[in-house]
């Protein structure tokens, strides 16, 4: 509110003439000039507002790309984090993602037409478990498979799966697909796990993203539900400058 009312002084400060200019009046009498101003022009508070969300909405996506030029290493080049599509393709496409995720689960399809279309993307996994503990399960699972080379497998099955991910329901999907259960336990407490959960929270937290999915393309932070198309032409933005 205190940014809002310094917003209309401004205005004020300009609409009134030099020898009474807001900043030469008692604080009670721009209290004063700030309620006659509203009362006359009610349509002055949701242009400041405006204003207002313009410049948090610029000064976020400042910080944003600092930290994605800051990260873009760890968010596109992490050893540790599964790539699917062409591991040798000219466009990264990072996701966050939480196997719990309705969402997540409504843009599987989307991603998938997505890397069927264009096969020079590399998509970049980062599991991000913030849905409960069968969240967790699910990604430590994931993670695991890639010791038995069976990763993207169990991710498109566990993205297309019904009901929550919990232990029991991962561990049926993981029989279904061919995975050893015991090795796959062993496997789910290695550090490398760790590591990319705190990994995929780190970033997530640096830039600002509260839910899944989300996506990163080039200088673009995408959160939410998107389709093929849009996918492709964020991909086109990050590609253009490659031109």
């Amino acid at each position: 509110m205190k940014r809002l009312i310094s917003t209309i002084l401004v205005w004020l400060s300009l609409a009134l003439p030099v020898p009474t200019a807001a900043q030469d009046l008692s604080e009670d009498r721009v209290r004063e000039l700030v309620l006659e101003t509203i009362r006359e022009n009610p349509e002055i508070i949701m242009e400041a507002i405006a204003i207002l969300e313009a410049r948090q909405s610029e000064a976020q996506a400042a910080s944003q790309g600092e930290v994605l030029a800051k990260e873009r290493d760890a968010l596109e080049r992490d050893p540790n984090a599964p790539v699917l599509g062409n591991p040798e393709g000219d466009v990264t496409v990072v996701e966050f993602f939480d196997y719990n995720c309705p969402y997540c689960r409504r843009v599987k399809p989307e991603v998938e037409a997505l890397l069927e279309a264009d096969p020079n993307i590399r998509l970049v996994y980062r599991e991000w478990p913030i849905l409960g503990e069968g969240s967790v399960f699910a990604t430590r699972a994931a993670l695991a498979a890639r010791e038995q080379g069976l990763y993207e497998d169990f991710h498109w099955a566990l993205m297309g799966m019904s009901g929550r991910a919990e232990e029991s329901s991962v561990l049926r999907i993981a029989e279904d697909i061919g995975l050893d259960i015991a090795q796959l336990r062993r496997d789910m407490e290695a550090p490398e796990i760790d590591a990319h959960i705190e990994t995929s929270m780190r970033l997530a937290q640096a830039l600002g993203i509260t839910g899944t999915p989300s996506f990163v393309i080039g200088d673009a932070l995408v959160p939410g539900v998107v389709d093929e198309e849009q996918l492709s032409s964020l991909v086109s933005d990050a590609r253009e400058p490659e031109q």
